[in-house]
């Protein structure tokens, strides 16, 4: 049995995780300094090496909307980062978006330097009332 679906309440620390495999979105918003950035990122890795075995037809669009994220939150994002443009660079359509408040430069800039390190995917900063 598959799992069709992941999905992760937010809390002050973590968060909010949803990732639909049937349709290929995947999305992350909130605040993300977690105590154990392993233990929770650990199943949405697992959950994402899964789905890229067999990608929905139209790819994956991962929207990231975060307020503030730690470095091992970074580090993690980095390698999620990693894994869709491996895929991508295999075939697979995946669009990222990254979302921030209109007024959070620091925000755009992590957006800008995430950017730089992929090739085959669509990345899109997108600029939120904020």
């Amino acid at each position: 049995m598959t799992q069709e679906r992941l999905t992760i309440a937010g809390t002050e620390r973590s968060p909010e995780v949803d990732f639909d495999f049937a349709s290929g979105r995947f999305s992350m918003r909130g605040e993300s300094y977690p105590e154990d950035a392993a233990a929770f990122f650990g199943p949405i890795f697992d959950a994402l090496r899964r789905y890229l075995q067999a990608p929905a037809p139209d790819g994956i669009t991962l929207d990231i909307e975060f307020i503030y994220f730690n470095s091992s939150s970074a580090k993690a994002l980095m390698n999620i980062l990693e894994m869709l443009e491996k895929s991508a660079a295999d075939g697979t359509r995946v669009e990222i978006n990254w979302h921030y408040a209109d007024d959070d430069d620091t925000m755009k800039e992590f957006g800008e330097d995430f950017s730089e390190d992929l090739e085959h995917v669509t990345f899109n900063l997108v600029s939120v009332d904020g």
